[in-house]
């Protein structure tokens, strides 16, 4: 299985550098060398340098040279195998699994996950609605895939006032 490393951006520059959009935690997917396909493309390319400008990551690839060339590249999923982290998971993963409290009690099912810009939230769906848990070791101290379950660990009220409708969006 292949998932999304980053999605190219703009072109930056006259040297073929582009802007792109990171989607994995793990820094060792855009070191230089890195090789990274094209989804929807057979052909890949080959991480040249990384580097930050004004909080955006910038990138250079071996097979593009130009602006012109960085600019085609734009809105190109670049894609990585799936390989394991410790402590990490993949959405897919996560989805379907049981959330239970500490004592064993049923809260509902995870039925995704949303990135955040402080910490990734936790989508449970529950009878009234979704329920989104900050995904932090305090609130979710354990994640057992092959069991089907995690554990919630939540403050009063999270789960019996903070349900929303997946239909709004939140």
């Amino acid at each position: 299985m292949q998932l999304t490393a980053a999605i190219v951006g703009p072109a930056h520059g006259l040297r073929g550098e582009v802007i792109v959009d990171v989607r994995s935690d793990d820094p060792e997917v855009l070191a230089p060398g890195a090789r990274l396909d094209v989804a929807g493309q057979k052909r890949h390319l080959t991480v040249r340098s990384v580097r930050v400008h004004k909080e955006r990551v910038l990138t250079s690839f071996e097979e593009c040279n130009s602006r012109e060339e960085a600019e085609a590249l734009r809105g190109a999923r670049l894609l990585v195998d799936a390989h394991p982290e410790e402590d990490a998971w993949y959405p897919h993963e996560l989805k379907g699994l049981q959330a239970r409290t500490p004592s064993g009690d049923l809260l509902g099912t995870v039925s995704g996950l949303r990135p955040g810009a402080a910490q990734d939230l936790l989508l449970v769906a529950t009878d009234r609605g979704t329920v989104m848990v900050p995904f932090v070791t305090a609130l979710v101290p354990t994640v057992d895939v092959e069991g089907g379950v995690v554990v919630i660990d939540a403050p009063p009220g999270l789960f019996d006032d903070d349900a929303v409708s997946e239909r709004e969006g939140h």
